[in-house]
């Protein structure tokens, strides 16, 4: 058996492990390590500090279960937030949807975006340079505060949280204050997504997650997703107070993704769209569904 180069403990208990055939770049910026290395089994990946971010081999799932379930949903998202995202391929989904006007993308870290145009760009595909796409260099939280202190802040349409976890230097956006505030910049039907984590191996923190985003919105949809970056079985949410991914029918649901010729997407389909919100039972028990 190969020694595992690259090992992610997913618990205290449970990790699993890549092999890497390369090391591209490893940097220490002002906020976390930054390393990015080729792997056999998922291409070339991004890590935060150590964790696995995003994999060429494998990010089209949950880039695309992270935008287009919400961004359908919505009858005609004009303007959009990414929190995180510095990869540049959460916006790249976005600007499928050829009623996007503006993506802002506000990411804490610049070197994340700067070795993300040098060694990713089979990841951004050219959306961090699309003239739609304003990027932010600094906390998301200061963003959002920012804007409330205007006399007419932006308003969003959809928001995604393309973060690293609660754990992380991103802790301060997963908190009832912090989605009180973003709710003031959301316009009335405004829908958000975000990461949940492993809801086998993380149970408290996805348990915990949902809860927040009960008290702060009135629909709360989760969905899951097979992600082998992640290591198995990963859930995620859409959140809004107007809107509901799971009441959308298929045939409303299959004639915006023709309407707006949603194309070159390799896992999300209006078919499939009700079975990610399926969830397993053991799921439904944990979050009380």
């Amino acid at each position: 058996m190969k020694d595992l180069a690259l090992q992610h403990w997913l618990n205290e208990t449970a990790a699993y492990g890549l092999s890497i055939s390369r090391r591209v770049i490893q940097i220490q910026s002002r906020h976390q390590r930054i390393e990015i290395v080729d792997t056999p089994a998922l291409g070339r990946v991004l890590l935060l500090d150590g964790r696995p971010m995003t994999a060429t081999g494998d990010e089209f799932i949950y880039h695309e279960c992270m935008v287009h379930p919400c961004a359908l949903t919505h009858p005609a998202p004009r303007r959009a937030l990414v929190l995180g995202g510095g990869d540049g391929a959460a916006a790249r989904e976005l600007l499928k949807h050829p009623g996007i006007e503006e993506v802002v993308v506000a990411e804490l870290d610049a070197a994340v975006v700067a070795l993300a145009r040098q060694c990713l760009p089979q990841v951004h595909r050219g959306a961090l340079d699309d003239p739609r796409v304003s990027l932010v260099i600094g906390d998301a939280a200061d963003f959002v505060a920012e804007q409330l202190a205007l006399r007419e802040p932006a308003r969003f349409d959809l928001v995604i949280f393309d973060l690293t976890p609660p754990d992380s230097p991103a802790r301060g956006l997963f908190t009832p204050a912090f989605f009180a505030q973003l709710k003031q910049i959301l316009t009335p039907q405004a829908l958000i997504s975000l990461h949940l984590g492993a809801p086998f191996f993380q149970q408290a923190r996805v348990r915990q997650l949902v809860d927040v985003l009960r008290l702060a919105f009135r629909h709360v949809a989760i969905s899951t997703a097979a992600i082998p970056l992640y290591g198995g079985l990963w859930a995620m949410a859409v959140a809004s107070d107007a809107c509901d991914p799971r009441a959308l029918p298929l045939c409303l649901l299959a004639g915006r993704f023709a309407e707006r010729r949603l194309h070159d997407l390799r896992y999300y389909h209006p078919a499939l769209h009700a079975a990610l919100f399926s969830l397993p039972q053991y799921i439904q028990d944990l979050l009380n569904v």
